[in-house]
């Protein structure tokens, strides 16, 4: 079995900035040269999340408004009280979105729906320098 890894960083703004790193995953399973496996994204931090979304304007809000309902960004978590935190609410939206994804390659190429990108979703309360590490297996 022969593996690839890289890393992506991004700068993001916090408070639910969500970016599409599909292109830069893409890249990584092109200069793999792994023609058929896997490729699994996993972002570092218990703040953010990794997902699929169609990334356009109207189904990045809704995705924001639903994480809002269930996991409101306010000061109401135990999390805020024990550590004197802002981001109980980040660390629960990361939990429940996961930090990492698993999707196939096929002939050299990152395998996605005609509507479907992966996302960094970054949940915690102000900017943070990101790592998403990127392993193509096959």
């Amino acid at each position: 079995m022969a593996a690839y890894q890289t890393i992506i960083r991004l700068e993001t703004e916090g408070h639910g900035s969500v970016h599409d790193i599909t292109d830069e995953v893409a890249r990584a399973v092109s200069k793999s040269g792994i023609e058929t496996g896997m490729v699994n994204v996993a972002g570092l931090g218990s703040t953010l999340g990794v997902t699929t979304i169609e990334y356009e304007p109207g189904a990045v809000a809704d995705l924001k408004r639903a994480l809002e309902q269930i996991a409101p960004a306010n000061d109401n978590y135990a999390h805020n009280a024990r550590w004197g935190d802002h981001n109980g609410y980040a660390h629960l939206r990361s939990a429940l979105i996961g930090t990492s994804e698993t999707y196939p390659v096929r002939d050299g190429r990152l395998r996605l729906g005609t509507w479907q990108q992966i996302i960094l979703c970054d949940f915690d309360d102000s900017p943070r320098r990101r790592e998403i590490t990127v392993t193509v297996t096959g």
